[in-house]
């Protein structure tokens, strides 16, 4: 039916299978645990530097951060509680967790954190101890930033759908033919899409060699849902406007209507969700359904060959 949308998803794939090849060995690299690098990074999970063990720099991103040993470098945690009860040469900075400095413990440099630390007596602290406010508050963004972003975001999706439109115009067909006949298919394969695709990035990140994968996936998501959302707003523009009427008259008249909806604080969310759900189904049935074979008209039969000739 529709050869553009199975060739953009084989490209789709086949980059997302170049990139996970070519980062893969260079992660792994970067990973090594050998004697000329002690640092210890967790991108999600627990750090634990045991008593009698000496690391040089400590970094987590997300989880509860246990230094009983030694770090010669700083340690830095991102998001979690951190509890100290061995020593550090250089800076303990948290940004979002608790913070217990234990009786013994030793902290070389600066103690800089988001919440008041505990600092049990007989904990040093050689450095300052100051606090940094780096809580986001929604509310801080104010109006006009809102507006800005629905702006930027409007602006991008309409681009996005009238390019589609004019280097594939048989998307518009196939996108009126997957959500008129296949309707339930549609919405079922787009829950799943969007639901399943951000599992299987949070499994990857979980397998450590697969964490490059992962990460290529949460970015691709982005585009990804934004496609959706703009196939999404395409089928309720045909909804409205029958072929065959301009396919880019049908487009701004969805997309107009589903970014008046992007306005309203909780519907638009509610609003962009169901959008991007349709419109990954319809682009997924409309990418697994065959092309039609033109069928040739019978030939007419042979002429009778007369008797008297």
């Amino acid at each position: 039916m529709h050869i553009w949308i199975r060739r953009f998803v084989r490209a789709f794939l086949a980059a997302f299978v170049i990139v996970g090849v070519l980062t893969v060995p260079a992660f792994a690299q970067g990973s090594s645990t050998d004697d000329t690098s002690r640092d210890q990074v967790v991108l999600s999970g627990q750090l634990i530097v045991p008593q009698g063990e000496t690391v040089d720099t400590a970094l987590i991103f997300h989880g509860p951060a246990t230094i009983a040993g030694t770090v010669t470098g700083s340690v830095v945690v991102f998001d979690g509680r951190t509890d100290i009860s061995g020593h550090v040469a250089g800076d303990v900075v948290v940004f979002n967790g608790a913070v217990t400095v234990r009786s013994g413990a030793l902290i070389g440099g600066d103690l800089v954190t988001t919440d008041a630390p505990t600092a049990e007596p007989g904990a040093t602290v050689t450095g300052q101890q100051q606090r940094v406010a780096t809580r986001f508050n929604a509310g801080d963004i104010g109006f006009a930033s809102r507006i800005a972003w629905w702006i930027g975001y409007s602006v991008s999706t309409l681009v996005l759908g009238l390019l589609l439109l004019l280097i594939a115009p048989a998307l518009d067909g196939a996108i009126v033919r997957a959500f008129r006949q296949r309707t339930g298919a549609s919405i079922g394969l787009g829950v799943a899409a969007f639901f399943l695709l951000p599992l299987i990035a949070v499994l990857f990140l979980i397998v450590v060699i697969a964490i490059p994968l992962g990460l290529f996936l949460l970015l691709a998501l982005a585009l990804l849902y934004t496609v959706g959302y703009v196939a999404g707003a395409h089928a309720i523009g045909r909804m409205l406007v029958k072929q065959p009427t301009s396919r880019f008259l049908a487009f701004l008249l969805g997309w107009g209507i589903v970014r008046v909806l992007g306005l309203v604080p909780v519907l638009g969310g509610a609003a962009w969700t169901v959008i991007s759900i349709f419109g990954l189904g319809v682009l997924w049935v409309a990418s697994r359904r065959a092309p039609a074979q033109d069928v040739a008209p019978p030939m007419p039969p042979p002429a009778p060959v007369g008797a008297g000739t």
